[in-house]
């Protein structure tokens, strides 16, 4: 689940993660937040092409692939 965003967005986005991989073909957008100020973690969050947003677990192994693959 992905929190609501708000203006400051002084917290971490991904309240938890999405565990079942999924082929790549389907991510619509990607985006990777860095840790920081705001939040000790990395996030990845994902739209899928039917407009859900999806957080991902950068330590994955599925989820550095899909990564890739997307970047490509």
């Amino acid at each position: 689940a992905v929190r609501p965003r708000i203006s400051t967005e002084l917290r971490c986005q991904c309240i938890n993660t999405h565990s079942k991989p999924f082929h790549p073909k389907y991510i619509k957008e990607l985006r990777v937040i860095e840790s920081g100020p705001h939040c000790a973690n990395s996030e990845i969050i994902v739209k899928l092409h039917n407009g859900l947003d999806v957080c991902l677990d950068p330590k994955e192994k599925w989820v550095q692939t899909v990564v890739q693959v997307f970047l490509k």
